[in-house]
């Protein structure tokens, strides 16, 4: 009975097996696999890989930004998954090969010469015939017609007639073995050039990634690899004089460092531009130094033009500031005070900053710009098709008046001059992203300086326009906005604006309601002296609108709003008058100019109550200092790859331009003179070249054989 049991189980496992076998090498099984890796390779090259998370969280949310995480979609290419699937691609496409080659090599030496006369007559492409020339000369005659045809033949001898057995094209069936067989090849480089060796280094080794910051000369060995490292892919970035020998790689939710047997260091890096400001050609200037022989050697890298060292490929990737140091002039932005400090930094680096009323705030330089090539002019508002606007009265308040400067791409490029990007951080780590240009832009025939801001990396920059003094500096606007905040220069200005609009005796009590009017209309204009939880302070041309909104029937509305601007216009004038008279500066004098440059301050001042930052900082000087990155890769399976790619190329020209065929003559006496000849053709896939190449071998056979073709003689199924 155990015996029974044992031999049972036995049966079992080898039907298992054998059914196993016959999955993992079918058809469908590896199309199925082929059909994901698609997909994936789709995934793959529509969602840009190896970015921070956090840059999907920003684009996509935290949702998708979680599953692209769970699934290693981001790194599709280095996924676990995804090399699975290529490891039983290999498997199932070398199981194929090895159920199917010796077949197909046993049908490509076989010449079929045992096949009977009956059964050439049950063949779709067939034809018999009389020839007048008896067996011999007539097998002479065909056997010289197929061998000029280019067929190989063998002749067998039966007891009522001859048998030609003749084929061409079997090596096609060498074009199905060379392509699977390019696939398995591709497939294994794929493997090795991927993180497949150093997964198995994490697996099998005490290989881990490190998590977090962290000093590179600092880091274990569990976290390095060796020099011997047989296959990687990684950056390096190398600032102007520095020098660097290792590479990062990211992998998994880390990072491991990849020890070089040799350093790099950028001796210059060189750029140049097209004049839309895109880069056309940058190239790094290094110096290669062996660890083993202390050797040093001079080279160039450009893209596209990679410098090969011991076995290692160095690309030319991309550029990035290399931490240029930076100068600037502070303004405040908030409260009364205007006086200007200085703050320095560079780029990579943080600052610490004190704010106007004391609060702590750490500046983080991201980034500098040496060419800005921008297409920046006002934004137009919506309107119907009488061209009148369709926005709310906040809104068109400012339409007339209020902000209006952001990017738009439909004007003209225009090199903008350096620009320095940074993120403002306060005490409890929330942060805001600036831009601000070093240079004044000429928008609408005024120069304005441009100051962007956005709260997500994710989101577009909204600028700031603050108007252009006539020394070409912020000096004057940021005058009038800390007088805007002083409750006293708001005062004098009202006073001065109602006396200059009612000097006639005898007209104080109006002159005195004008004062409160243009008092209050500066009040809400420059909003609450406390900024609120986000750093914003509400004013501007909004809580105008919102006042008049509240305070004013809709149908007065648009007449109470023209009164209250043309108040508030003058009163900012007098504003101004007073601001550059406490700086000992001369008054202004109306004229075009200065006109303009009223109007952009009220629109900037007006943005400013929700530009949200205590400081507005202006660049200075700056030390550019360009910076290299660098991807060094070692791929032992590119020439494998590259050999795959062959093997594909010469199978799919074998399987598509060889075609197989197979031909059969039998020859046999006749009763009386001459002979019987019986043809019969076949081929693996019937097409159209086929039927046309067996019409014409048809008739080349009658005509070797002695016999002239009729249209009654042709017996022929289709």
């Amino acid at each position: 009975m155990s015996v029974s049991t044992s031999g049972l189980h036995l049966k079992t496992s080898h039907r298992v097996l054998r059914e196993l076998v016959e999955l993992l090498s079918s058809m469908r099984f590896a199309i199925a696999l082929l059909t994901i890796i698609s997909i994936a390779s789709i995934v793959g090259t529509v969602l840009k890989q190896n970015e921070p998370y956090n840059n999907y969280v920003n684009q996509f949310g935290p949702f998708w930004a979680e599953l692209f995480h769970a699934l290693s979609l981001q790194r599709v290419y280095s996924a676990w998954w995804f090399l699975l699937i290529l490891a039983f691609l290999v498997i199932s496409t070398s199981l194929c090969l090895l159920r199917n080659t010796p077949k197909m090599v046993r049908d490509m030496r076989a010449w079929k010469e045992n096949i009977r006369e009956g059964s050439l007559r049950a063949f779709g492409h067939r034809h018999e015939f009389d020839a007048p020339l008896n067996r011999t000369a007539a097998l002479e005659r065909v056997q010289a017609l197929l061998a000029n045809r280019g067929f190989r033949m063998r002749t067998v001898a039966h007891p009522n007639g001859t048998l030609i057995a003749a084929k061409a094209g079997a090596t096609n069936k060498i074009g199905y073995i060379l392509a699977h067989s390019a696939i398995v090849v591709i497939c294994i480089g794929g493997l090795l050039d991927g993180d497949m060796l150093i997964r198995m280094q994490m697996w099998l080794g005490d290989k881990e990634p490190v998590r977090g910051n962290a000093v590179i000369a600092e880091i274990p060995a569990k976290h390095r690899l060796s020099t011997q490292n047989p296959g990687f892919r990684g950056n390096a970035f190398v600032p102007e004089g520095g020098t660097v020998s290792t590479a990062i790689l990211n992998i998994a939710d880390g990072a491991l460092v990849q020890d070089l047997p040799f350093s790099i260091t950028l001796k210059k890096f060189r750029v140049d531009y097209y004049s839309t400001g895109m880069p056309k050609l940058f190239a790094s200037d290094v110096i290669i130094t062996d660890h083993a022989t202390g050797k040093t050697r001079e080279a160039t890298i450009e893209v596209n033009k990679p410098l090969i060292v011991d076995n290692i490929a160095i690309y030319q990737s991309s550029f990035e500031d290399g931490g240029s140091r930076l100068s600037f002039a502070g303004y405040p932005m908030q409260g009364g005070t205007a006086a200007p400090f200085k703050l320095s930094g560079s780029v990579g680096g943080n600052t610490e900053l004190t704010g106007p009323r004391g609060t702590r705030y750490t500046v983080e330089f991201s980034d500098f710009r040496l060419i800005n090539v921008e297409t920046v002019t006002d934004a137009s508002g919506r309107q119907d098709a009488r061209g009148v606007a369709v926005r709310p009265l906040n809104e068109r308040i400012g339409d007339r008046f209020g902000a209006a400067a952001k990017v738009d791409h439909d004007k003209n490029l225009r090199n903008v001059g350096p620009s320095v990007q940074y993120k403002l951080r306060d005490a409890n780590g929330q942060a805001r992203e600036f831009s601000n240009y070093m240079l004044p832009v000429d928008m609408d025939g005024a120069k304005v300086f441009l100051a962007g801001v956005r709260d997500n990396p994710a989101d577009p920059f909204r600028y700031l326009r603050i108007p252009a003094d006539e020394q070409g500096s912020v000096v004057d606007w940021m005058r009038l906005r800390a007088a805007l905040h002083q409750p006293a220069l708001r005062l004098k200005a009202a006073q001065r604006f109602a006396a200059m609009s009612m000097p006639d005796v005898g007209q104080e009590a109006v002159r005195a309601q004008l004062t409160e009017s243009a008092r209050r209309a500066l009040d809400l204009f420059a909003g609450p002296d406390t900024p609120g939880p986000d750093g914003r302070a509400l004013g501007g041309f909004t809580s105008v609108a919102a006042f008049l909104e509240q305070s004013v029937p809709p149908a007065e509305q648009q007449k109470a709003a023209d009164v209250l601007l043309k108040i508030l216009n003058g009163t900012m004038w007098e504003l101004w008058a007073l601001a550059r008279a406490e700086a000992g500066a001369p008054a202004p004098v109306q004229n075009e100019h200065s006109g303009t440059f009223m109007q952009q301050a009220i629109n900037a001042l007006s943005d400013a109550s929700i530009y949200g930052a205590p400081v507005f900082l202006q660049l200075t000087e700056f030390e550019k200092v360009e910076a290299s990155v660098f991807q060094l890769t070692r791929a032992p399976g590119k020439n494998i790859v590259y050999l795959g790619c062959l093997l594909l190329t010469l199978g799919v020209f074998a399987m598509f331009y060889i075609r197989e065929r197979r031909l059969w003559v039998w020859v046999k006496d006749r009763d009386g003179d001459g002979s019987t000849v019986l043809m019969a053709m076949s081929t693996p896939r019937k097409t159209l070249d086929f039927e046309d190449e067996f019409a014409r071998m048809r008739t080349d056979v009658q005509h070797a054989a002695g016999s002239v073709p009729a249209a009654d003689d042709v017996k022929q199924d289709k």
